[in-house]
């Protein structure tokens, strides 16, 4: 089976992310479920940086993946 990943785009490209999405989750809503997710870090701790984030996602079985940014497509 395939793994499916998520980009966590950013303003800045040096902070751009990119995650293993658990295998139970519907494609269709893991937007959602990280969007909230997020959120959750945010409200509980405005000082919060992306080790805060990476922590909650890995607590519901998100994984951090190492990548390379390659040159922009634009």
């Amino acid at each position: 089976m395939t793994r499916k990943l998520m980009i966590l785009p950013a303003k800045d490209p040096a902070t751009v992310r990119l995650v293993r999405i658990p295998n139970d989750f519907d494609p269709h809503a893991v937007f959602r479920r990280v969007t909230g997710l997020i959120a959750q870090v945010e409200e509980e701790n405005p000082d919060y940086q992306w080790p805060d984030i990476e922590a909650v996602l890995e607590d519901h079985g998100f994984e951090t993946v190492d990548f390379i940014l390659g040159p922009s497509l634009d």
